[in-house]
């Protein structure tokens, strides 16, 4: 039987723009999971009798469960839709984000944030598909560029509201505020959520889901975008992972000062995704991510001023602020670019770009932590430099590869 056809969006109205309005507020929510808890990780070890080692664990459990269930749900959304697929997903998290009061030692914790994790996956596999199909293209780098602002008010406020939570409160009351986010996000999708893969007659089968995740993975110029899009989200992810310890265990900075500390991070992130909502209707899109590579790997070079200063993390939190504005003005496009460089399903798609990324986020992370301990601000700095540089690569490579000429994509910086 054949699906009913959905016509994508055009225009951003008031009516159009609820849906993703209500889905940024269930990403926000699986964001500020990570981020309202950071400086309150410090706390959560010392309750649990660990070291400072296991504070970027937490995030890395996340991530890693955040790519747990993506190859599922993606291929399950677009046999029985979209709509009930990301429903059932708020509701699992924000359960889980409840689960958190009754735990009391730190492989408990470490597994619950695994499990919350997958609430990322409901994000990454159906909701951004829908948004893609919910939405014309210039529409939709558009949206995704202004969810994108939306979410990234978490990392800005997220660390500076949890430092004030655990001020007044017990750190496990973060978790109810989080739960309590999702639950509202829950009903408003309920309300107001379109379904743009209706349910098909086709079954589910293994077989099938196989053979369309290795023809999407068979596709170099999608390989070569969701290595551009991993190495391009390192230095971030590991910065969020591993400030804690920086900022808070080895510069002795108040949770408080902590938070402020993130804001010019955050900010110039939401700069580069304004400068990019500004012109992605202007331009050949491709265009802003040439735009993005200069700052970038100036600001990667600047964090480099910690090998002259090691203990200066001044110059880690400029050189990240820098590269954070060109990250803003590269991701939303790349990510389309990349989702739709492939033809199966594009809740496959998803699930595989979400997967790739998470993991490669999660490892990073760990990879950061293991040097940390030995190498502090300096390897922080040359790691972060070695995937800026791999992600400049990438870039180049995913641009120039060979595709249909159409002038949102064109190549030519």
């Amino acid at each position: 039987m054949t699906r009913p056809t959905f016509v994508p969006h055009s225009a951003l109205t008031r009516a159009t723009l609820l849906f993703p309005l209500f889905l940024v507020l269930y990403e926000f929510a699986t964001y500020i999971a990570n981020d309202m808890i950071l400086p309150g990780m410090p706390l959560v070890v010392r309750e649990f009798g660990v070291g400072e080692a296991w504070v970027p664990t937490g995030m890395s459990a996340y991530l890693a469960g955040g790519a747990a269930l993506q190859w599922l749900l993606g291929p399950l959304s677009d046999r029985i839709g979209r709509r009930p697929v990301l429903l059932a997903g708020i509701a699992f998290f924000t359960l889980a984000c409840l689960a958190t009061l009754f735990v009391s030692s730190i492989w408990p914790f470490v597994a619950l944030r695994f499990v919350q994790g997958f609430g990322l996956c409901f994000v990454v596999a159906v909701g951004y598909a829908a948004i893609q199909e919910a939405f014309t293209e210039a529409s939709a780098v558009k949206v995704t560029a202004l969810m994108a602002n939306v979410a990234l008010v978490s990392p800005l406020i997220g660390p500076l509201a949890g430092a004030v939570m655990i001020e007044y409160a017990p750190w496990r009351w973060i978790f109810i505020t989080i739960a309590a986010v999702a639950f509202v996000a829950l009903i408003g999708l309920w309300r107001v959520m379109p379904e743009t893969a209706p349910a098909s007659t086709t079954p589910l089968r293994l077989p099938t889901m196989w053979r369309d995740y290795r023809a999407v993975l068979a596709n170099r110029r999608f390989v070569l975008g969701a290595l551009a899009l991993s190495f391009g989200g390192m230095p971030l992810l590991m910065w969020i992972g591993q400030s804690p310890v920086i900022l808070i265990e080895r510069a002795a900075l108040s949770p408080l000062d902590f938070g402020l500390w993130q804001i010019p991070v955050f900010a110039a992130l939401i700069a580069g995704n304004l400068v990019l909502t500004h012109y992605a209707d202007r331009a050949p899109v491709t265009r802003l991510v040439w735009l993005a590579l200069p700052p970038v790997l100036t600001g990667l070079v600047i964090a480099c001023g910690a090998l002259l200063q090691p203990q200066a993390w001044g110059w880690l939190v400029a050189g990240i602020s820098i590269y954070a504005f060109g990250l803003g003005l590269a991701n939303a496009v790349l990510y389309r670019l990349t989702l739709f460089a492939s033809e199966i399903s594009k809740g496959t798609v998803s699930a595989t770009l979400g997967m790739i990324t998470l993991v490669s986020f999660s490892l990073a992370i760990e990879f950061v932590k293991a040097g940390y301990s030995w190498g502090g601000n300096i390897w922080f700095a040359l790691v972060s430099l070695a995937t800026g540089v791999l992600f400049a690569v990438a870039v180049r490579a995913f641009l120039n590869y060979p595709t249909v000429n159409n002038p949102l994509i064109r190549t030519t910086p």
